[in-house]
């Protein structure tokens, strides 16, 4: 018999996934717990829809993903921190600031945690960080840092 499980069985399958069981199994432990449907043209008419629209909404978050990212390739964010005699910075330029000055400044909104920065920045000078956008999308962002 053909189910689509509705919730993850071990041994079995994951959510929403169409397997062959036993009939026996199926009418006897995966129907009554509700966690398996049998897979009727109604059914599987839904599990096509479901998909498709999954599909969707991750084709939508990728060309949102490439659109910042050519945004990022232009944009150059300047951030103004003072330094001791010996030039090194009081504190350091972390992700969160970049972010936010990204977000003041040009209107992108990145989330800190996607900022890749290797060591919290303690110098002046010029970085380009990469930007993790989503899965197979990625940017740079082109950091200026410069005293007051």
């Amino acid at each position: 018999m053909k189910v689509i499980l509705t919730a993850d069985v071990k041994g079995q399958g994951k959510k929403d996934q169409l397997i062959e069981v036993s009939d026996g199994y199926a009418r006897n432990f995966l129907l009554p717990r509700k966690l398996a449907i049998q897979a009727d043209n109604q059914s599987m008419t839904e599990l096509k829809n479901k998909e498709a629209a999954r599909q969707h909404k991750i084709d939508t978050e990728r060309a949102a993903a490439r659109e910042i990212a050519k945004k990022l390739e232009s944009t150059v964010v300047k951030i103004k921190v003072g330094a001791g005699a010996d030039g090194r910075l009081y504190g350091s330029v972390t992700s969160k600031e970049i972010a936010e000055k990204l977000e003041k400044e040009h209107h992108i909104t990145v989330d800190k945690r996607k900022i890749t920065l290797a060591d919290p920045i303690k110098a002046y000078g010029t970085y380009d960080l990469d930007v993790r956008l989503y899965t197979d999308v990625s940017g740079k962002i082109h950091v200026v840092v410069t005293d007051q």
